[in-house]
């Protein structure tokens, strides 16, 4: 019998025959996450004083204590670390919490504080969305000396000395002899066809809704040059409430050039009024 080589007994178990190593994925297999030790569960002690610590920094001693109210629970945020939450007793927080994450190195190790910040809560008032400010500027926000910088990479416009896509906006800048250094690019003008067709002077407006006929049709309507001519103008009636805006063309109001009444009136007037809530008495009983 060689090296290596192992006799069996008839009587006795045969050896189990030896297996190849499974292949391997080149991925690695996660390890099955492991509880927090529990002693970190109850270190609500070292938490609270770690919160306290936090709001002394701000209210003194004697208020951080009162500030830290009771505890909320525990959640594990893995194998080594436990945050606690407790309470903020603040004016003006109501729906905040106080939460301390505490870590240890295992069962028996000392516990140390790792994070302690006040957070809000599902029912916390909290500040809006940050708006850059570029986007929360409105038009009657500016006010005489104030400016309003364009950034140099504004989609709106376009070089000067480039086709804007406008054939009237071209020749103008061309007879013009470049004078303007940018013009209005595509997305410009869509981007503002589609905020006057929206706005006070779009066709949804009420006014528009009870109009007798467009501005489309009107003869006080002076068309803009260009892409937009089709779509919009500017209104030339000095009755209408839209005088020396910009309109669209399926704007309108009563100012129409076709309204006309031969009495001369311009308020439209009931032939005639009376109150069918009173009882007349009979003719001749005076």
């Amino acid at each position: 019998m060689t090296a290596g080589e192992h006799s069996a007994s008839p009587e006795g178990p045969a050896a189990p025959e030896a297996t190849a190593p499974p292949e391997s994925t080149g991925a690695a297999v996660p390890a099955e996450p492991r509880p927090a030790p529990p002693h970190l569960f109850d270190a609500v002690d070292s938490a609270r004083s770690a919160a306290v610590e936090e709001a002394a920094d701000e209210l003194g001693r004697s208020a951080a204590v009162a500030a830290v109210g009771a505890h909320l629970g525990a959640v594990a945020e893995d194998d080594g670390s436990v945050t606690h939450s407790f309470a903020a007793e603040l004016a003006g927080y109501r729906g905040w919490r106080w939460a301390v994450t505490v870590a240890s190195a295992g069962a028996g190790e000392p516990v140390t504080v790792s994070e302690s910040v006040l957070l809000p809560g599902s029912t916390a008032l909290v500040a809006p969305d940050w708006v850059p400010w570029d986007q929360r500027v409105r038009p009657d926000d500016l006010k005489p000396g104030d400016l309003l910088p364009v950034p140099a990479d504004d989609p709106r416009l376009v070089p000067g000395y480039l086709d804007s896509g406008d054939p009237a906006v071209d020749e103008l800048v061309r007879e013009a002899g470049l004078g303007r250094e940018r013009v209005l690019s595509a997305e410009g003008r869509l981007a503002a066809a589609e905020r006057w067709q929206a706005g006070d002077r779009g066709p949804a407006a009420e006014i528009a809704r009870s109009a007798p006929a467009s501005c489309g049709t009107c003869g006080f309507l002076v068309p803009l040059a260009g892409a937009l001519r089709g779509a919009f103008g500017v209104c030339a009636n000095g009755s209408s409430p839209a005088d020396g805006q910009v309109v669209a063309a399926g704007f309108g109001c009563g100012a129409h050039s076709s309204v006309s009444d031969p009495s001369g009136s311009p308020v439209y007037v009931s032939a005639l009024v009376y109150d069918d809530g009173v009882d007349l008495e009979p003719v001749g009983s005076h």
